[in-house]
């Protein structure tokens, strides 16, 4: 009982109801739970429409006094922090901020992962380039180009102004590179056409000399003609020679038909001269004709390749020397056939001839001279005459076009001379010089020796300042080969040092990389030096490649190994024995060292692939634990908010109800902070039976001090262990006895009885000092009772002596 006493006086919690009243007049002059309610949502309603930093809402999401408010501040957070801070505290406590604040997060990660992608994207795009920049293919190099400038548009707006600065970087150096490449080709296209433009030249000069050969001795070809086709070859192969090489045997050929040439066209020059002379010959008014004909035919010098005019033949006749006799090969079935032949291309000359077609006549021509000039005398004979007329009407088509193409020479002089005063950048301004150049090669250069020449100043002025840059091109393209040519003498003492069985293999892939790098970024090269340098590199590669290949196979089927060990846990039980060894092939995997960037790629998709299947089993579990915790948690949500506002004032059967509803919870997966609120909740109905214990005794020990002052009581009415608290006890006035409760109590006195109190005390700290008494104050103040109500000597028990005592028993209690 003592201490069930020393419990009650612990309890701060007022059950007088003199207390109550006195307390609920102090709450009738204070504002109500109600009213600060009211004004708190009124305060966090201003606070919300005040545009409140993201760390308020997230309070405001938790702490509103609303669920409006909550919600409306919940929708407003944008930040990942605030809305997983609010997404944890929420969870089981309100739903409807709970699912708003998870739909923004899937909202704002779907846009970070949105933007990574993006970023991604931008970064590929950025490599690509590079890439492409450093790449020795250029196959499909413009298109490439293109397409990354379409994709690179579509992100450019997202793209930082650093990635933007290397993307527009390296489209610069794929645009050099592409241009580089451009002129590598046209360098090429250049030799090529130049080659081709002298093929042109020596073909026309010896079908020239062969038409000249099986003309008839009586018709002779115009000087002037013959004066501008050797001009407009000169022209022609002098500029098919500029700068290019060109083989010794074809500028003999070219120089041997020149003269013949130049020497036919001296003879036909000298020969007009000569038709004076020859003419008074024929008049017989010169004396000694045979020694004038031998000095005029010395004179003349008529080249012995050539069929003799028909006046120097008569000179000849006349001067006693016999005519030279053609001779013939070929025996009469091999006549024949080279007749035939003959007769087969007559008619596609002719054809060609009629439709203008120079390039197709002029081959033609050529061939039909070939073949005329295999037949014999007699064979000559039936075709001489056609074989002249279409070679009179080459002469015209060749003289017609000429003709067609000097305006736009002069056209293309003015441009070159145009071009040689403007200040331009030396790479576009050499362009442009190639394109003219190009441009007048295509009209078959000029026979007008003056307008060659002003073509050729021109471009010679407007080559000039090029000619600088250039030669810097060409210093930095040495410069490069050289730098690749000490790449190759690294790569080879490397070869030669390396120790396979126990090198570094990613060292030796690194050096592989950095070789290739290095090798790119030394650029430009001549093409045609860089060839051998070229080949050298490649095959010290394939030589470092090879083992490094081996090694990365050998990489490969270890992490195969380890992609089927893993895909064989998938299933294993128990699971978390499955993640041990997956975890286990993790840290094994990363030991693994180097392997091909792509088939290393697809194996650890596939290693990863396995992994998160076994870790989803384990997600799953979780998931169904959460789910089971989720459930428990709302049915012990619903019992505590069921009975957590039960009083003193509810009646046992509810109760007991309420603690038979929370016994199921506790074998419940509840979480920490719900299985809290059903022990506060078991903990408040316990203390609840106990304070109804405990206002139910109160009462009866108020009733037995006021039923004390009528009479006494019967020891039945009273709690049994009372009587031997009385046992023995000193008799007391009922004064001294209340004054002692009111000392024991700490409750004020009467000031009719203060002096009596002093004197009181004075005698309880004798007794205290004696060692006499070791009791507590609420195990004396319970003595006092039961002396009030059972000791026989008891007198002066008034009832305002009841009163007083029964006063010191609650203020007692409400401390």
């Amino acid at each position: 009982m003592a201490a069930f006493i020393q419990k009650l006086f612990k309890n701060r919690k007022t059950l007088s109801p003199v207390s109550d009243k006195a307390s609920e007049k102090q709450q009738s002059n204070q504002p109500t739970e109600e009213d600060n309610r009211q004004q708190l949502r009124q305060q966090q309603e201003r606070q919300l429409d005040a545009s409140p930093e993201q760390s308020e809402l997230a309070a405001l999401a938790v702490e509103g006094v609303t669920s409006a408010i909550r919600l409306q501040a919940a929708s407003q957070i944008n930040q990942e922090e605030h809305l997983q801070a609010v997404l944890k505290q929420a969870k089981g406590r309100d739903k409807s901020v709970y699912q708003t604040v998870k739909q923004s997060l899937q909202t704002l990660k779907e846009q970070q992962a949105s933007e990574a992608a993006i970023q991604h994207r931008i970064t590929e795009l950025v490599s690509q380039a590079q890439e492409q920049a450093r790449s020795e293919d250029t196959k499909l190099y413009e298109a490439r180009l293109n397409a990354l400038q379409d994709h690179w548009q579509s992100v450019e707006n997202k793209a930082s102004a650093e990635q933007t600065q290397q993307f527009l970087q390296a489209v610069h150096q794929i645009r050099e590179r592409q241009k580089q490449l451009d002129e590598t080709r046209q360098e090429e296209q250049r030799h090529l056409d130049q080659k081709q433009q002298r093929q042109e030249t020596l073909e026309l000069l010896q079908q020239t000399l062969n038409q000249l050969k099986a003309a008839a001795p009586s018709g002779l070809p115009s000087e002037s003609a013959l004066d501008a086709l050797q001009k407009t070859q000169e022209n022609r192969w002098l500029e098919a020679t500029r700068d290019t090489q060109v083989d010794k045997q074809e500028q003999k050929q070219y120089e041997q038909a020149m003269l013949a040439l130049r020497n036919y066209l001296g003879a036909v020059r000298r020969l007009n001269l000569a038709r004076p002379q020859i003419g008074e010959l024929e008049s017989n008014d010169v004396d000694s004709p045979q020694a004038v004909a031998k000095a005029l035919l010395q004179e003349v010098a008529w080249p012995q390749d050539f069929p003799l005019p028909q006046a120097l033949a008569e000179l000849r006749a006349l001067a006693g020397k016999p005519r030279a006799q053609p001779t013939s090969d070929g025996t009469r079935e091999q006549q024949q056939a080279n007749a035939a032949a003959l007769n087969t291309t007559l008619p596609k000359l002719e054809a060609a001839l009629e439709a203008k077609q120079f390039r197709e006549s002029r081959q033609l021509l050529k061939t039909a001279q070939n073949q005329f000039q295999a037949l014999d005398d007699r064979h000559r004979k039936n075709v001489q005459a056609k074989m002249q007329l279409l070679a009179g009407q080459f002469r015209e088509l060749s003289d017609w076009q000429g003709f067609a193409t000097e305006p736009k020479q002069v056209s293309l002089c003015e441009q070159m001379e145009y071009l040689a005063e403007q200040p331009m950048e030396p790479e576009a301004k050499a362009e442009r010089i190639k394109e003219l150049q190009n441009e007048w090669r295509e009209l078959g250069g000029s026979s007008d020796r003056t307008l060659w020449n002003r073509f050729k100043a021109a471009s010679d002025q407007a080559y000039e300042p090029c000619k600088a840059y250039f030669e810097a091109k060409a210093d930095l393209k040495q410069a490069n080969l050289q730098k690749r040519e000490a790449i190759c003498e690294e790569l080879e003492r490397f070869l030669a040092q390396a120790d396979w069985t126990s090198i570094d293999w990613k060292g030796a892939e690194r050096i592989h990389q950095t070789a290739r790098q290095e090798w790119k970024a030394a650029w430009p090269v001549d093409f045609r030096d860089n060839r051998q340098v070229q080949k050298r590199f490649d095959d010290l590669l394939k030589n470092l490649e090879r083992p490094l290949d081996e090694e990365r196979q050998k990489n490969e089927a270890a992490k195969q190994a380890i992609v089927e060990r893993a895909q064989a846990l998938i299933d294993h039980e128990p699971l978390q024995e499955a993640m041990d060894q997956a975890k286990a092939l993790q840290s094994e995997w990363k030991r693994i060292g180097i392997t091909r960037h792509r088939e290393d790629r697809k194996l650890w998709q596939a290693f990863r692939q396995a992994c998160d299947q076994i870790f989803e089993r384990r997600d799953a579990q979780r998931s169904a634990q959460q789910q089971a915790t989720e459930k428990a948690d709302a049915d012990a949500r619903a019992v505590v908010a069921k009975y957590r506002d039960l009083g003193t004032e509810a009646d046992d059967a509810l109760i007991n109800e309420a603690k038979t509803e929370l016994r199921p919870l506790a074998d419940m997966p509840l979480s920490r902070p719900v299985r809290g609120e059903v022990q506060d909740l078991r903990q408040h109905l316990t203390e609840l039976g106990q304070r109804k214990k405990l206002k139910a005794r109160l009462d009866n020990w108020k009733t037995l001090i006021k039923e004390r002052v009528s009479g006494a009581l019967a020891p039945e009415q009273v709690p049994s262990n009372w009587q031997n608290l009385v046992n023995g006890a000193t008799s007391l006035t009922g004064r001294d006895l209340v004054i002692r409760a009111e000392i024991v109590a700490g409750q004020e006195t009467p000031d009719s009885d203060q002096g009596r109190r002093m004197e009181i005390q004075v005698q309880r700290l004798a007794e205290g000092l004696g060692g006499g008494d070791q009791t507590t104050p609420e195990q004396e103040l319970e003595r006092l009772i039961a002396l009030w109500c059972l000791h026989p000597e008891m007198n002066d028990q008034s009832t305002e002596h009841a009163g007083r005592l029964v006063q010191a028993l609650e203020n007692r209690l409400q401390h």
